[in-house]
């Protein structure tokens, strides 16, 4: 619930938090959590991870207070480029730990009763094939990927939020839809021109505004 009312913007409220005002962080929490916790998820993060992850953007946007950059008066443009960074942080700490686990010696097998399940997930590894092909992409790449069409800001939102021209959004998205279209096949990324617009949902991940 919005304590403040939507008279405040995410600006106002943040610099009543610095003061020591904790109802206004709650307020920011509050607006923009599920927003965070979804594009999460998206990353190809699992319930529990994507609460995690969740926890740590605001921690880490708490940590460094002075540094946050709102779009027209919001938090969620900054928000989810910090979720972007902790999910992929996080991801390449779980690879290392599965990496290491591997070099153990194998364990006398047991039945699993969760493997059914696990098998018939096929949201869930559609979900997981997204995230490894966005991984392969380079990091700036990825930034608008996750921005525009995981976190479905426009390009003029994500452009400001980094810090970079429109057109250069467009032209990193374009590179990218290429890259994934090489990786998962024109089955999850449709279309064939250069232009962004034609990016079509990608394991239905939801998609920017041009």
């Amino acid at each position: 619930m919005d304590a403040f009312g939507p008279g405040k913007t995410d600006e106002e409220l943040w610099l009543r938090a610095r003061e020591g005002d904790g109802q206004a962080f709650a307020t920011v929490f509050d607006r923009h959590s599920d927003a965070v916790f979804t594009h999460c998820l998206r990353r190809g993060a699992s319930w529990a991870d994507a609460q995690d992850q969740t926890s740590m953007v605001f921690l880490e946007t708490w940590r460094k207070a002075g540094t946050l950059r709102f779009v027209e008066g919001s938090a969620r443009p900054w928000l989810l480029l910090v979720a972007t960074n902790v999910a992929r942080n996080d991801a390449r700490s779980r690879r290392r730990y599965a990496q290491a686990i591997a070099r153990l010696p194998p364990a006398e097998s047991e039945p699993d009763i969760a493997d059914e399940a696990v098998r018939s997930a096929e949201s869930r590894e559609a979900t997981a094939r997204l995230a490894e092909a966005i991984s392969s992409l380079r990091r700036t790449e990825q930034d608008v990927v996750a921005l525009c069409h995981l976190g479905d800001l426009s390009y003029a939102d994500a452009a400001e939020v980094l810090g970079i021209p429109v057109g250069t959004v467009r032209s990193r998205l374009s590179r990218a839809r290429k890259r994934l279209l090489q990786i998962l096949g024109p089955g999850q990324v449709e279309g064939s021109g250069p232009d962004d617009s034609e990016w079509d949902s990608v394991a239905a991940s939801g998609g920017g505004q041009p």
